[in-house]
């Protein structure tokens, strides 16, 4: 219809197939019209068009009389018939194109929330990056994507993080900052605008997760900061325990307190934590610094390996943090501080020192009435040991402010060691150290409990010896031979059935307790499909037929590997090959380091070399 409308309105230039349906005279009735209409105006004192659409005076062509009047009146007819069509076209094109304007109107007038939930769903098939999901390979071109591109969607994905832990969705927030991490991983630019970007954002990424965690609590913070001394059954019970089968532990435990509690108490002050906290490690470990639960806490403080990392304890093949009294009482400090903040009273927060906040946490949700959350409430529904830890811990306190009314004479406390610390940089053995500088072994030890093998790892140490010995060990650090760890050789066995660590030290030419040792057992347990580290005697030999068959004596001998060995050098020194060695130590590759000691077959050659 459109097409016909525009063909219309071209006047002279109408196409050939729209004469039809517009009943529009031939090209040759037209002109035995016109010609007749002229004879006839020329008669006709009246005005007209002309074919070419003209007005000249009609009343000068007339000149036909004879033509039929009927005819000019059907072209004038079928003239307004053709201008009726086209008003009426006009009028229906007008009234379709307001229509469609006053719907898209009323779309953009539509309530808020239909918009955004339609903003919603076209967002939520946009990547970070802001292109469709569907098209993965534009997003991963390397052409399209650059590292800001990167930083920046980062960046608004720790926006999105934020916006979502203010309105209260923390798992969400979480999971967000974990995609903003990720991202960041996959900037390889070396440009120095870059890489400060990517540390920012790294360090705010990790900054908004522990925020996010902490306000995972709802912190009960108030003034009320001493710990009631409460007495019920519960700590009746306890007082019992202490007066009765446990009165020697309770005075040998207080007997060593004197060397910790003065740095632990001056700590608690500084912190502006309670005094009383002073005598938990009598509880927790009977104030000695090697003290180990079967839950694998260690130390004075009784600290979980994972937990001592979170709060700064380190822990490697040297050193164990967490039987330093000085740094994990600093550790002790701030998990306290951390737990008060949480459930706002001391009561409840030593019952979550002992088994964790989180168990605590969900007891405390267990609970059908909201305002039954305080320690006593809860007792109930926590585990045995930890319900029964407050009120020994409460008893203690009871008979510290009053011995006397318990039957418990106090004995005089250990008095400290005056120390002071120098810095070692070189892996010796203490009991060397001792004998230098003229100390008792015990005492070096004692001095530094977190040497897990009684000798400086190999790095830069800070060690404490008796006070007036630093300036010996610094003149005489020099003249101590290096410590090389001795590697102790041993088997790999996997339990039968039937076995026994009995059975198993005779077959290997070893001892029951040296086995236990090895692996770490608490008893002679031992269960069918675990592997066990056996220690080798010296005169055990497991291939001895293979050797014996190649001239090769049974006997060992023990090499410490030095700086430029390999185990080809090793092997022709001895007269064997590395193949024997490598299987002689359970070696996987060939690599060896200088310290290490080997189990070499001691041969005719070897013992000329």
């Amino acid at each position: 219809m459109t097409i016909k409308m525009f063909s219309i309105f071209q006047g002279p230039k109408l196409r050939p197939d729209l004469y039809t349906h517009l009943s529009v005279p031939s090209k040759e009735q037209a002109d035995k019209v016109q010609t007749d209409t002229e004879i006839r105006h020329q008669k006709t004192p009246c005005n007209g068009l002309n074919r070419h659409g003209r007005i000249q005076d009609i009343s000068t062509s007339h000149k036909h009389e004879n033509t039929p009047r009927f005819f000019s009146m059907a072209c004038y007819l079928s003239t307004v018939r053709i201008t009726v069509i086209i008003c009426f076209i006009l009028s229906f094109c007008t009234a379709c194109a307001t229509s469609n304007i006053s719907k898209k109107r009323a779309f953009s007038d539509q309530p808020t929330d239909c918009k955004e939930s339609l903003d919603n769903k076209q967002d939520s098939n946009l990547s970070p990056f802001g292109k469709n999901k569907e098209d993965l390979t534009t997003v991963t071109d390397p052409d399209d994507i650059t590292d800001q591109d990167i930083l920046d969607s980062a960046l608004d994905l720790c926006q999105a993080a934020n916006d979502s832990w203010e309105h209260g969705d923390l798992d969400n927030a979480i999971d967000t900052l974990d995609n903003a991490f990720s991202l960041i991983l996959k900037v390889s630019s070396d440009n120095p605008d870059i890489l400060q970007q990517k540390d920012d954002l790294r360090f705010t990424i990790a900054k908004r997760i522990v925020e996010v965690y902490s306000s995972r609590f709802i912190t009960a913070n108030g003034f009320k900061k001493a710990i009631p001394l409460d007495m019920n059954n519960h700590v009746k019970k306890a007082l019992s325990l202490f007066t009765g089968r446990e009165k020697s532990f309770f005075i040998a435990a207080y007997k060593r307190s004197g060397k910790y509690r003065p740095f632990i108490v001056a700590a608690l002050k500084k912190a502006g934590l309670p005094e009383e906290l002073s005598w938990l490690p009598l509880i927790e470990s009977g104030f000695k610094v090697h003290a180990f639960s079967k839950a694998r806490a260690l130390g004075l403080w009784q600290f979980i390996a994972s937990t001592g990392y979170k709060f700064g304890l380190k822990r490697d093949r040297w050193v164990d943090e967490r039987m330093d009294p000085e740094k994990s009482t600093q550790a002790a400090i701030a998990y306290f501080k951390e737990l008060h903040r949480i459930f706002g009273d001391w009561t409840t927060a030593l019952a979550a020192y002992n088994c964790g906040e989180g168990t605590v946490l969900r007891c405390i949700r267990r609970q059908k009435i909201n305002y039954l959350d305080n320690f006593w409430d809860l007792y109930t529904t926590l585990p045995v040991e930890t319900a029964f830890y407050v009120p020994k811990f409460l008893a203690v306190l009871h008979i510290l402010k009053n011995p006397k009314a318990y039957g418990i004479e106090l004995p005089s406390v250990d008095k400290p060691i005056q120390t002071e610390t120098v810095s070692v940089d070189r892996q010796v053995a203490l009991k060397a150290m001792a004998r230098k500088i003229g100390v008792r072994y015990s005492l070096l030890k004692e001095l530094n409990p977190q040497l897990r093998h009684n000798c400086t790892p190999n790095r830069p140490f800070n060690l404490k010896v008796p006070k007036g010995k630093g300036p010996v060990l610094l003149a005489k650090i020099k003249d101590i031979p290096i410590w090389h760890p001795p590697v102790p050789p041993y088997i790999r066995y996997r339990i039968k059935r039937g076995d026994s660590l009995s059975r198993l030290a005779r077959r290997y030419h070893t001892n029951v307790r040296s086995i236990m040792a090895m692996n770490r057992l608490r008893n002679s347990r031992i269960r069918t499909g675990h592997i066990l580290k056996i220690p080798v005697g010296r005169h055990y030999y497991r291939f001895s037929r293979t050797l014996s068959r190649k001239g090769i004596k049974k006997k060992l001998v023990k090499y410490v590997v030095k700086r430029g060995d390999s185990l080809w050098k090793i092997a022709a020194k001895f007269g064997t090959t590395t193949k024997i060695i490598r299987r002689l130590n359970y070696l996987k590759g060939s690599y060896l380091r200088a310290g290490q000691t080997l189990l070499v077959p001691k041969t005719v050659k070897g013992k000329n070399a």
